[in-house]
């Protein structure tokens, strides 16, 4: 009695979940929502990274938002920038946005092609900042580019798996982020 009772759940987690993962006469897809995204994030953070040795910057754990419309992911990052080209310390915030690839290698979402689309240190005179902007872009590209914002669990992929499927093309949707699964060996 009990073994059916395990068949029988087995079977209807699996159709479930083969629903779930194929959808209505769409395409195939796992969806990770937004908050998993964040506490995954949080994790790495806060990071330090420094500008040819003349500018030291922190930077704590970004607020992830999505970007539908540019099929991008938004960050807002506070920051503290210190070092031989201030006179003192200052602290700010960041606006960027990104898009993504998936890394078959260790089943990772990756951040890349960063752009930097904001940046404003409290205090810090309009010409210091223009300047100070143009080297914190470019650390933050160099540091932050290809950073890892989450890495799919086994079980995401295990039905996928077992239907002979793979992550694919990586869609920003209001609900979180989509991957398509496409039959091994396809790329889309």
């Amino acid at each position: 009695m009990r073994r059916r009772r395990w068949l029988a759940g087995s079977l209807a987690w699996l159709a479930g979940a083969a629903a779930c993962t194929t959808g209505r006469g769409g395409p195939r897809s796992v969806t990770v929502p937004l908050e998993r995204l964040q506490a995954a994030v949080d994790g790495h953070f806060p990071r330090r990274l420094s500008v040819q040795g003349l500018l030291d910057v922190v930077v704590q754990a970004p607020r992830l938002r999505l970007l539908p419309a540019l099929d991008h992911l938004g960050a807002r990052l506070e920051l503290g920038a210190s070092g031989p080209l201030l006179a003192r310390a200052y602290t700010g915030e960041a606006d960027l946005d990104f898009a993504l690839r998936y890394e078959a290698s260790d089943r990772s979402l990756r951040a890349t092609g960063l752009h930097l689309n904001a940046l404003h240190l409290a205090e810090l005179p309009a010409p210091a900042q223009q300047l100070l902007r143009q080297s914190l872009a470019e650390g933050l590209r160099q540091s932050l580019r290809e950073v890892v914002l989450y890495r799919l669990r086994e079980q995401d992929l295990l039905l996928a798996d077992t239907l002979g499927l793979q992550p694919g093309a990586i869609s920003v949707t209001p609900e979180g982020l989509r991957i398509a699964l496409v039959a091994k060996g396809q790329t889309e």
